[in-house]
């Protein structure tokens, strides 16, 4: 008898008819014989809801209140399942994340869970019942209701899948699996048989919306098994492993776009030592992520810093910015919200040389200028353009013929 766990996100509860179709799957694997932990997402829509209700009444908003707004989305979908499990025979249960023991540090809205008290679900399973369980959603240690960010039902699973020592995780979703780019963007794109963990976690930060960026690290860490199917139609999906000596054959694994950018340039910064660190720790004390930094050649003692930021988290940094700006006498700060980044991905650049230059030659033919460059041992990143970004992703998965299998 195996252990599962098996997560759901919004697009397959997003209605009556899905959540009885989901229920049927769990009822599948519950009659042969498994032990099963199911986690939910809240209906599809349900958190943008409650979050334009929450700016309706209020611009400035309690991060401690906003989290048991948005937390109540789950709290509906997992006691609907447990009524329509019971219906179908299914001995269920449903759990909300402080029920189920998720415990958290006190960020809220952006929440990292700290530890997994798996008593009650032990229990539950013990039992036969199969628990259902509030996904995105913990509490710290005031027992506090918080959130565990965008994507936090997959974090949710996998902290579970962790502590329990669960044989997989399954993420189910309204995609058949991880591909080589975003079908919609390139539709000759490539479903992935498996993929591994470091590859998964770049494509996610990379902008992926398969899998929760948080998520991937934590089933890095603790080995855990994971499987990206789809609610929707029958068949295997792609398998997020540890990295074998197959993967290292293929130079490129995946291809991302990513819109959700904005690059913020401090104009005239006087090049001394500790004004960069004076700037990007403020920036991480509000929890905003930074990803690509750029620092010009310095000029008569003045140097410009550019660096990019998810554009949901502009407002925050540029209010920051421009007070530093002001206290280390720079002389300006401009913002570029038309951008995007573009990134190749892959476990296969460690062995190959060449990748970069062929990414620079690809976007260089369709006409494409390159605006900034971040690179790790298996990832290259090129901010460009908006405007050219699908032109991007579908030349270079041309170019490095992603559309045919290894081997081909």
């Amino acid at each position: 008898m195996a252990c599962y766990i098996q997560k759901f996100g919004g697009t397959s509860v997003g209605s009556i008819e899905r959540i009885q179709h989901v229920a049927r799957l769990i009822e599948k694997t519950y009659r042969e014989g498994h032990q099963l932990v199911v986690v939910l997402s809240a209906m599809s829509g349900e958190t943008d809801r409650l979050s334009t209700m929450a700016r309706e009444v209020s611009q400035d908003q309690d991060d401690r209140e906003l989290d048991v707004l948005l937390s109540s989305g789950e709290r509906v979908t997992i006691a609907l399942m447990a009524m329509m499990l019971k219906s179908l025979g299914v001995n269920a249960r449903s759990f909300t994340g402080r029920q189920v023991g998720i415990v958290t540090d006190g960020a809220h809205t952006k929440a990292r869970v700290s530890r997994v008290d798996t008593q009650r679900v032990r229990a539950a399973l013990q039992d036969g019942v199969v628990p259902i369980v509030a996904g995105f959603q913990g509490m710290n240690e005031a027992s506090d209701v918080t959130t565990l960010g965008r994507g936090g039902s997959d974090l949710t699973a996998v902290a579970l899948a962790a502590a329990l020592k669960a044989d997989t995780c399954f993420i189910y979703t309204d995609v058949d699996g991880i591909y080589t780019a975003d079908p919609n963007m390139v539709p000759s794109a490539r479903k992935l048989e498996k993929i591994s963990y470091e590859e998964m976690l770049e494509l996610a930060s990379l902008g992926a919306k398969v899998l929760q960026t948080r998520s991937v690290e934590l089933a890095a860490k603790y080995q855990v098994p994971m499987e990206v199917r789809s609610s929707f139609q029958d068949g295997s999906g792609t398998r997020v492993v540890q990295e074998d000596t197959d993967m290292e054959q293929v130079l490129v694994s995946g291809i991302t776009g990513d819109r959700d950018q904005a690059k913020v340039t401090v104009v005239g910064v006087p090049d001394q030592p500790g004004i960069a660190a004076k700037m990007f720790v403020a920036i991480a004390e509000a929890a905003i992520n930074v990803d690509m930094i750029i620092q010009n050649v310095s000029h008569d003692s003045l140097t410009d810093i550019s660096f990019t930021v998810p554009r949901g988290d502009l407002k925050s940094a540029m209010s920051l910015v421009r007070d530093l700006a002001k206290e280390v006498g720079a002389r300006t700060v401009e913002v570029n919200e038309a951008i995007a980044k573009v990134s190749l991905v892959g476990v296969g650049m460690r062995s190959h040389s060449g990748v970069a230059a062929r990414m620079f030659a690809t976007l260089s033919r369709d006409g494409i200028n390159i605006m900034m460059i971040s690179t790790s041992e298996i990832k290259i990143s090129c901010v460009v353009e908006e405007k050219y970004m699908e032109l991007a992703v579908r030349g270079l998965h041309q170019e490095f013929e992603l559309d045919k299998p290894p081997g081909v």
